[in-house]
């Protein structure tokens, strides 16, 4: 009979062979029949505890199996676990709350909470699972896929599949709703995204403190606007009964400074909207294009800031021998680019009109689209029609309203006796809010409303001076200009005359010649 000694000699030794034969296995295995081995052992350790326990089990991905889209059902258990069960879990997750002043926590990974519902004991479990991929080059990488794993006898099975389910996903989603904190996010390059992961977008808080209030604009405008915004958020209903998707388009169009990035801000707020900045230059092509709006949620705005010069989407559709010659260049591009190693992007007019407006579009629902431009006439017309760009908004010059909005906001006055004069002058100069917004901000503590509102009419004055001596140089390069024309004109026709009188003159001695001749 072996002794203690022996039996933990032996022990060790074997512990040993196995870490050695799992080191061998790890290394020198390829990864295809590593998971088919784990594929394989985890199917028959689920039958065999199937087969002991009396359990049910439902399994809720964080993304759906193709890994397109983000899966709502899986953050709203998340919400409805760290609020109601985490306090029971052993190991939790701490997480920064919407103020940032105080911590949320939340289960960890694999960890597991009980949770009572109508007298029905249920178990939640948070797993993660890791899976690694090889490239073609021979390296591998490692991604993870979290799921949510929910067991109840199986008595209760009926109850807990449709009641105890359904509440749970009502319940965090109004958690969601209560603690969500708006962001802004933007797209990563394709060479970033990682499956499984939320990986094609990054976020960061959004806390833009534009408002309607505080936005440069005529108030009957921004009334309209805001009642239209108000109309599409209750309009779920009536987009169901009409049978369209619930999106609507934006443009806003005008020239630089006119708050076109404000009003976007306004917007998002007045709406409670995340803010997708879709940076298409950075997209590869049509279908990374599909699967980054796929990973956009509802409650949002998707941005395509200055799309004039984001792509090639100006200007009409191209002709047969256009597109051939493009073609050529699109080969010579494509040599080139195996060349140089560049990535260029390939997103075209009609795969970015059907991300937006063909069925790719009704994913999800609650969404609105803006494209800004500084020149909305080079924009292709079917880009920007009724029916995509729903409301075309114009963000022009400051005005006398826009101005008052001003001038409450930075100096906080109503009134002052250069009010009169100012609103002479916006209507004589074209000048965008966001320089007058500029002129009005006090430089100092010593200055005060006066002196920056007597700053605006020094500038307004100066640059109507301006503008009348560029009108002076303008029209007297006009006048030298036609004057120039004009001798030109009248020596050219006085060189026709010329020519014309010496023609005759050449004719006629011509025919005396003749005549001469004949006699």
């Amino acid at each position: 009979m072996l002794g203690a000694g022996a039996i933990w000699g032996l022990t060790g030794t074997t512990v040993t062979s196995l870490m050695f034969i799992w080191a061998l296995y790890s290394q020198y295995v390829p990864l295809n029949i590593q998971d088919y081995v784990k594929s394989y052992a985890h199917r028959y350790a689920h039958k065999m505890i199937g087969w002991i326990s009396s359990d049910v089990a439902i399994k809720f991905n964080e993304y759906t199996e193709e890994g397109l889209k983000r899966s709502e059902n899986y953050d709203a258990i998340r919400n409805y676990l760290s609020t109601n069960s985490a306090a029971r879990a052993k190991r939790l997750k701490a997480d920064e709350s919407k103020n940032s002043r105080s911590l949320v926590y939340s289960m960890d990974d694999h960890q597991e909470v009980e949770d009572v519902f109508r007298g029905v004991k249920v178990k939640w479990y948070s797993n993660v699972k890791e899976t690694r991929t090889q490239s073609n080059d021979g390296r591998s990488s490692s991604d993870e896929r979290r799921f949510y794993t929910l067991t109840s006898h199986t008595r209760h099975r009926e109850m807990v599949q449709t009641t105890y389910v359904e509440h749970v996903l009502r319940e965090g989603r109004e958690i969601g709703l209560r603690n969500r904190e708006r962001k802004l996010y933007t797209n990563n390059s394709s060479q970033e995204w990682m499956p499984w992961r939320s990986g094609k977008w990054s976020n960061v808080p959004f806390h833009h403190p534009a408002t309607f209030e505080t936005l440069a604009m005529e108030l009957e405008k921004k009334e309209a606007i805001q009642k239209d915004l108000t109309k599409f958020r209750n309009g779920k209903d009536y987009y169901k009964k009409v049978g369209k998707p619930w999106k609507r388009g934006y443009l806003l169009f005008g020239p630089p400074g006119t708050g076109k990035s404000t009003m976007i801000s306004a917007i998002a707020n007045f709406l409670e909207y995340d803010v997708y900045d879709l940076e298409l230059t950075t997209v590869k092509d049509n279908s990374e294009l599909k699967k980054l709006l796929l990973e956009t949620q509802g409650k949002s705005i998707i941005v395509v800031e200055d799309i004039d010069c984001s792509l090639d989407l100006t200007g009409q559709r191209k002709t047969k021998k256009e597109e051939d010659d493009d073609e050529e260049k699109k080969k010579e591009a494509e040599k080139k680019e195996r060349r140089e190693g560049e990535k260029q992007s390939k997103v075209t007019l009609s795969g970015l009109l059907n991300s937006i407006d063909g069925l790719w579009s009704a994913c999800s629902d609650e969404k609105i689209i803006i494209f800004t431009t500084n020149y909305v006439d080079k924009l292709d017309p079917a880009l920007i029609r009724r029916g995509r760009m729903d409301n075309h908004i114009e963000m022009s010059y400051c005005r006398f309203e826009a101005f008052k909005v001003l001038a409450k906001n930075y100096l906080d006055i109503d009134s002052h006796s250069l009010f009169g004069e100012i609103k002479r002058l916006l209507e004589e100069n074209d000048m965008s809010p966001a320089d007058v917004a500029e002129t009005l901000m006090p430089k100092s503590d010593e200055e005060d409303a006066d002196i920056c509102v007597e700053r605006l009419v020094r500038i307004l004055e100066e640059d109507k001076e301006k503008a009348r001596k560029l009108a002076l140089e303008e029209e007297k390069k006009k006048a030298e200009k036609e004057e120039k024309m004009k001798k030109k004109e009248a020596d050219e026709e006085e060189k026709m005359k010329a020519e014309k009188e010496e023609k005759m003159k050449k004719k006629k001695a011509d025919e005396e010649e003749n005549k001469a001749e004949e006699e």
